[in-house]
């Protein structure tokens, strides 16, 4: 899942950056309300965590901007004023949920899984399963055939993406915008190292395979044996 951070305290933002990563998120960062803006408008994100107070144009501004343009990406509003008029004017601007800073890790972590839920794009499932091979987006536990498999924080997230649209192909871009933030998804070969990693863990010793390459187009997740080298 791929996250902007929107913060000119770069103490928090790196604060940020560090907790969200290590907790399988991609991240991008903002320090100002028009590279807010920019990175909006230049990658799909599947959550915005917006700061009021920022340089250049405020967060209510880049809120109410990126709502006329239609976007619907859940926004997580952060402000160090507990007013009740800062919180509605953030519901208003289009926010989906506020936080009053100082806050805990585990509450923006909560916050930002129950907006994800909402979300109509998103899908809902907790636990995802494709033939035998289980993934329990909560506990982040990940099954095949009943086995446990030790899964790295990235290789968790691919494979969750791949999960979640079983049968579609999905090239190496899509997949690398929902789990590396802009810098690495750019490195060519990053997908292809890590679909590498999970058939070793998932597929190498269980029958289906389920992992597939289509030739010119990416990998796709399926119980049908369609494997093509790339």
């Amino acid at each position: 899942m791929r996250v902007l951070v929107v913060e000119d305290d770069r103490k928090i933002a790196g604060y940020l950056k560090r907790g969200l990563e290590e907790q399988g998120y991609a991240v991008d960062i903002a320090y100002t309300g028009r590279e807010a803006l920019d990175w909006a408008d230049s990658a799909p994100y599947d959550v915005i965590v917006l700061d009021i107070m920022l340089p250049e144009v405020d967060g209510l501004t880049v809120c109410r901007e990126i709502r006329r343009k239609d976007k619907r990406t859940p926004i997580l509003m952060l402000t160090a004023r507990d007013a009740v008029d800062d919180r509605v004017n953030g519901l208003d601007a289009g926010a989906d949920d506020y936080l009053v800073k100082p806050f805990a890790l585990k509450e923006l972590l909560a916050r930002l899984r129950a907006m994800t839920r909402r979300s109509a794009d998103v899908p809902k499932n907790i636990v995802l399963q494709v033939a035998d091979l289980m993934l329990d987006t909560i506990t982040r536990r990940v099954k095949r055939a009943g086995k446990v498999i030790d899964l790295t924080t990235k290789e968790f997230a691919v494979l969750e993406c791949l999960m979640r649209e079983p049968d579609r192909v999905l090239t190496r871009t899509q997949i690398a915008e929902h789990v590396w933030n802009y810098d690495v998804y750019n490195q060519s070969n990053v997908v292809d190292v890590y679909i590498r990693n999970l058939r070793r863990k998932i597929d190498d010793a269980f029958e289906p395979k389920l992992i597939h390459t289509v030739r010119g187009a990416g990998y796709r997740l399926s119980v049908e044996d369609a494997d093509e080298t790339a």
